[in-house]
């Protein structure tokens, strides 16, 4: 495959994927923690890093969010999801080091 073409393809997947996870939030109102990650623009591997960061701030920002089940292949499992509000006040406190994650938590933090 040519370079440019798999450059472009893997930015279309990643657009896609970011307006998929910000539409669904949008339709229910609260989301995973991974899923607003994914709303701001971050790989899943990056999203799955940064949520479990944010999932241990949560509970500094007295932050609850409402319990869920999350179903892949089949299988469901339990999750948290929260509102914009309380992913922002949880960002507030969330504190990087890397520069596409402080990047990510800036978007976080502005989202509510």
């Amino acid at each position: 495959m040519i370079a440019s073409n798999r450059t472009r393809r893997a930015t279309l997947r990643a657009r896609q994927t970011a307006n998929r996870a910000a539409a669904r939030i949008r339709r229910n109102g609260v989301g995973t923690l991974a899923t607003h990650c994914l709303a701001v623009g971050l790989s899943p591997r990056g999203a799955k890093s940064v949520a479990d960061s944010l999932r241990k701030n949560a509970e500094k920002a007295g932050a609850v969010g409402t319990i869920g089940r999350a179903f892949r292949k089949g299988a469901a499992r339990v999750c948290t999801r929260y509102t914009r509000a309380a992913v922002a006040l949880i960002a507030a406190i969330y504190r990087p080091r890397k520069a596409v994650y402080k990047l990510a938590a800036a978007k976080l933090a502005l989202a509510a």
